[in-house]
């Protein structure tokens, strides 16, 4: 009887799950995942965006087991089953200690995601399996949280991880948009292992990858532009948010008891006990409307992190805006989501010379450097969502969010307006 068992995946057609795997994926810890959409609210406007985290979870280890069998073919790199079994758990486990909805929590200001999985990882039946398999915690949690000094340990968290790989081409198959298609053949069938910045051997990518390499920081863009930032997934996004933010405040839910949910849990524990009509009207699918939606590439260069950098402060100020435009508390969200490292690079090239170089220097042959940072600016936009109609004036709103963060809060401390002079 075989030791591999195969899952048929709309992505990658059969995964084969081995022996530790199966064990793995038979705990409740990662069961939960089959319950948690990889793209919190985004089904709200593309309707196939509910794969779970699970799927995500299996692909992320299918592709990890093909690019250890594609580096150990190439004759780059040979790893012992101890390493390759860390690798492939790793893959497999990398979201574990995820929340309900995405990443809103976390931008909402829970631990993130990579923190939680330690409990998973250390305590309960996930934890007896893993002991029983040998695979340390520790190394586990290095490799989730990007920490480890393991040769391939880029394999996991990097800028060519399998994490990246999978959910930017089922994202995108899942949403019915060509904007994350990317050349995962390509990608690994170009990876290598060469010395790293600190003289020790590294993932790497040869040179013949580096058009396919383009192409993944470019879907990555459009992906953010198109879909992870659009105006209706950001406005559900903000109201959910505020909703959870607002229920942990009451004492209604601890960020303990959230960890462990489910979307469909979370969501149904909130209907039944929010206050302010938010679960109720993204169940309705009643979002808040733009009353402003400006590109950060018409913004000042040197806008301030505050909003995505201080989730306590933004709701002051949300709250302090509602009531100077005539809005209640609670109807009004300022939305300007910030993820700097998004096309960043750091990982060794092998040129076909056999030089190794950092990608990041190569980023001159990607056309990168000139680019990248307007990329970045003209995926990003600043808005502010109201549940009823009013008037925002920009101008004021643009000049705020160009503000360093004590000013703001010294304002919003002192009862000073923060739409006029």
């Amino acid at each position: 009887m075989s030791s591999l068992e195969v899952v048929r995946d709309l992505l990658w057609n059969n995964i084969r799950l081995d022996r530790d795997a199966l064990d793995l994926v038979d705990t409740p810890a990662v069961q939960r995942l089959r319950y948690v959409r990889q793209l919190g609210h985004a089904f709200l406007v593309y309707p196939g965006a509910t794969h779970t985290r699970f799927e995500h979870a299996l692909g992320a280890y299918h592709l990890a087991r093909r690019a250890l069998a594609q580096l150990e073919e190439s004759g780059v790199s040979t790893v012992d089953a101890g390493a390759r079994r860390r690798l492939t758990c790793a893959a497999l486990l990398h979201d574990i200690g995820h929340y309900p909805f995405s990443h809103a929590l976390e931008e909402a200001g829970l631990p993130g995601h990579e923190t939680l999985a330690e409990r998973h990882l250390r305590h309960g039946p996930l934890a007896e399996v893993l002991e029983r398999l040998a695979v340390p915690a520790d190394d586990l949690l290095a490799l989730i949280q990007g920490s480890s000094d393991a040769p391939l340990a880029g394999l996991i968290s990097g800028s060519l991880d399998v994490d990246k790989l999978d959910y930017l081409s089922r994202d995108a198959a899942m949403c019915g948009v060509p904007y994350g298609v990317i050349d995962v053949d390509r990608l690994l069938a170009s990876l290598t292992v060469a010395a790293g910045p600190d003289g020790k051997p590294a993932l790497a990518l040869h040179e013949k990858g580096l058009a396919a390499l383009e192409s993944l920081l470019f879907a990555k863009y459009q992906m953010y532009r198109n879909v992870y930032w659009h105006h209706a997934v950001r406005s559900a996004t903000a109201m959910f948010k505020r909703l959870v933010r607002r229920a942990i405040a009451d004492g209604l839910l601890t960020p303990g008891a959230v960890a462990d949910e489910t979307d469909d849990g979370l969501i149904r524990g909130l209907l039944e006990r929010d206050t302010t009509g938010l679960a109720r009207a993204l169940r309705d699918r009643r979002l808040a409307k733009r009353a402003l939606d400006v590109p950060a590439a018409e913004l000042p260069a040197g806008t301030a992190n505050w909003p995505s950098a201080d989730p306590d402060l933004c709701e002051r100020v949300e709250d302090r805006l509602a009531r100077e435009v005539g809005l209640a508390p609670g109807e009004l969200f300022l939305d300007f989501p910030a993820k700097g490292q998004m096309l960043e690079l750091d990982l060794p090239l092998v040129r076909r010379d056999g030089h190794v170089t950092h990608v990041g220097g190569a980023q001159a042959a990607l056309g990168l450097p000139r680019v990248a940072a307007e990329l970045y600016r003209s995926a990003r936009h600043l808005r502010v969502f109201v549940l009823r109609p009013v008037t925002v004036p920009a101008q004021r709103v643009i000049e705020l969010v160009t503000w360093p963060r004590d000013e703001v809060a010294a304002r919003v401390s002192g009862e000073r307006s923060l739409l006029s002079a």
